[in-house]
């Protein structure tokens, strides 16, 4: 009978674990529907800040502003990594680890610096050789867009003193609930790209263009560092919420398994009683 109670002991525990996946499973959802909203508001301004920047980076003097300053020689790199500060969320640290562990390796990882954001790329970077020189844990509830300008400043102040030639960003871009990409992006220096240099539109500055890049340059890394902490974070949920239907699902499928084993065994301990109690009749009738 021992095993019976191991059994059913098991089910009782798995069970407490389904329950706890459905409920994290719900709060994922429910905060994945809020987040999917912001990125929904955030992206239309932060694409035409894109379009704008691919424009002016294309006509601008590189002198006219530190940001648009492209070094000559890269001595160091600077790379922003945004990561999670919690795990059960499947695949979602482990893939931009996986992603920053190739940049690293390409690049000269003696003449690279990190700033990581989230508590998982904290705990995995400060192990590793690579040296981490800031980070910011704790920020995603609730995210705010003073963390993103607080990080914006960080970064161009190390890059505009000459500290970093160049840096890049690397976070997970949310497709879906069922997909989020690895995603690096160059934040400095400010450079032409993609489609829009097709389209570039020249602009007149006013009152002159000394003060427009003072201001719009800045606001450009700054918007594009809170769009990636907002698609990080809905990643997040998202990547949570499958994790966690899938957990919920296996934790199913065991206790019908161990539902089965019980039974089973639970009929044979039956049919040896039977059997003792009428080989014990048996052997009075002798």
């Amino acid at each position: 009978m021992s095993g019976l109670r191991d059994i059913k002991r098991r089910i009782t525990s798995v069970k407490n674990t389904q329950q706890i996946t459905k409920a994290m499973k719900m709060v994922a959802a429910s905060r994945l529907r809020r987040s999917q909203e912001s990125i929904i508001a955030a992206r239309p301004y932060s694409n035409k800040m894109n379009d704008v920047l691919a424009s002016l980076a294309l006509h601008a003097r590189r002198t006219a502003h530190p940001l648009l300053e492209k070094r000559a020689v890269i001595k160091n790199s600077g790379l922003l990594v945004v990561a999670s500060d919690r795990g059960l969320c499947g695949g979602f640290n482990s893939n931009l680890i996986r992603e920053a562990r190739n940049f690293i390796e390409f690049h000269d990882s003696e003449n690279l610096e990190l700033v990581v954001v989230g508590r998982k790329a904290f705990d995995y970077f400060r192990r590793r050789p690579t040296r981490v020189i800031n980070s910011y844990v704790d920020i995603f509830s609730p995210l705010e867009l003073k963390t993103a300008r607080q990080i914006a400043q960080e970064i161009t102040d190390l890059y505009t003193k000459g500290v970093l030639d160049e840096v890049y960003m690397v976070y997970n871009e949310f497709k879906s609930v069922m997909s989020q990409t690895p995603t690096i992006v160059k934040l400095l220096p400010i450079e032409p790209f993609g489609e829009e240099v097709k389209h570039a539109v020249e602009y007149i500055y006013e009152p002159d263009s000394s003060n427009t890049l003072n201001v719009l340059l800045p606001r450009h890394i700054e918007i594009q560092i809170f769009r990636a902490l907002l698609e990080s974070q809905a990643s997040e949920f998202g990547a949570r919420m499958t994790a966690m239907d899938t957990a919920t699902n296996n934790a199913g499928d065991l206790i019908n398994k161990l539902t089965l084993i019980y039974n089973r065994a639970r009929q044979a301990s039956i049919t040896k009683e039977i059997l003792e109690i009428s080989g014990g009749a048996e052997a009075l009738k002798g």
